[in-house]
């Protein structure tokens, strides 16, 4: 389940009033489905989104869950895989789940009084352009002043803090600022004043933006498979009746902007990604000489052959490294076929290649 599938249900939710409950991955062992960091929110009716090991687990969170809503107080679980047994509850020895390994949870109460803090912070800085930061979440803790379940969220430019006194989020940020914009989740043992605590330091990964240049047919699956993985679609064309076409309601913004005004009237460095796609080589060539001046978008893909992109290269003046070719069957990715879907899966393949193999560091 993405990311942005699970916003938009914690934001749907929490419009009722009604408290939620975050579970967050904090540590595993062997093989799992989920890493530390990952999250899933659970309704105070029973309700989920996300999911944690794809079948059983997440049920049994939902129980729970409820003693979570009831006291207000984070705990911790532990289920030991395949058979999805936690420490508290013998009655799931016999579930039987595809994985092998341990998975250890944190459950935190979310609710109006707290403004839904802190979910609702990683959710504007996993949705928001140049968003992203770090979050410090104690799991473990000797200190009565910082609970489990405190909660320190860093972006650069400001924090925010919650059940957190100030001179331990000051010792957090310490550490934090030792261990970097790594994009691996550390769980760490750390003393405090109180006693040790121990606490995830995980990123926060914004969500990818797409920018689709040309809204051809074969535009279609790719806005299509983009937005089931959750990531926010930009397509641009200059011909109205192509952005009108209904097959691209699934992108968040659909914009028709002459070829003339693209530069300045698109904030480039929001993007992840690009894929030039118009078809038309000189349209194609002035897209690729904007977008190669724009260092932030970390992929920018060119949909033909190679041969054409030579040509393009060559007309306007763009270095060999500046664009990643996808021919119609790239022969580093063999897909068996040609057709729009599956080169709009190889190309998507690609681009979440790239951008987990380069964290964004803005």
């Amino acid at each position: 389940m993405s990311d942005r599938r699970i916003i938009d249900s914690f934001n749907e939710w929490r419009q009722a009033n009604e408290p939620l409950v975050m579970a967050t991955v904090y540590a595993t062992e062997g093989s799992t489905y989920s890493k530390a960091g990952h999250r899933m929110i659970i309704s105070v009716d029973g309700h989920y989104q996300g999911f944690v090991n794809g079948s059983g687990v997440e049920g049994d969170l939902t129980a729970h869950a409820h003693m979570v809503f009831t006291t207000g107080d984070a705990r911790t679980l532990t289920y030991d895989l395949p058979y999805g047994l936690s420490e508290e509850d013998e009655m799931l020895q016999n579930m039987g789940i595809g994985s092998e390994g341990a998975i250890k949870i944190l459950l935190q109460r979310l609710d109006a009084a707290s403004g839904y803090e802190p979910f609702r912070t990683i959710a504007e800085r996993q949705t928001t352009p140049h968003g992203g930061g770090t979050c410090v979440t104690v799991i473990e803790s000797e200190d009565s002043e910082l609970p489990p379940g405190a909660t320190w969220i860093d972006w650069g430019a400001d924090s925010l803090s919650w059940q957190m006194p100030d001179d331990r989020m000051s010792a957090i940020r310490n550490q934090s600022n030792t261990l970097g914009t790594t994009p691996i989740p550390k769980l760490l043992r750390q003393p405090s004043r109180g006693g040790a605590f121990t606490a995830l330091h995980a990123p926060i990964i914004p969500i990818p933006r797409l920018l689709i240049l040309g809204g051809g047919p074969d535009a279609i699956p790719l806005v299509t498979l983009a937005n089931e993985l959750g990531w926010f679609v930009t397509i641009i064309d200059h011909r109205q009746i192509c952005i009108d076409d209904p097959a691209f309601e699934a992108a968040e913004h659909r914009l028709c902007i002459p070829l003339q005004e693209f530069p300045s009237g698109v904030k480039l460095d929001q993007y992840a990604a690009a894929v030039v796609m118009t078809h038309n080589p000189d349209t194609d060539g002035q897209y690729l000489s904007c977008l190669a001046t724009n260092t932030s978008i970390r992929y920018i893909g060119l949909l033909g052959p190679k041969a054409r992109r030579r040509q393009i290269a060559a007309v306007h003046d763009l270095g060999d490294a500046t664009i990643t070719v996808h021919q119609h069957d790239p022969a580093d990715m063999p897909i068996g076929t040609s057709s729009p879907e599956a080169v709009a899966l190889s190309v998507l393949t690609r681009i979440n290649q790239t951008i987990d193999e380069m964290p964004d560091n803005s």
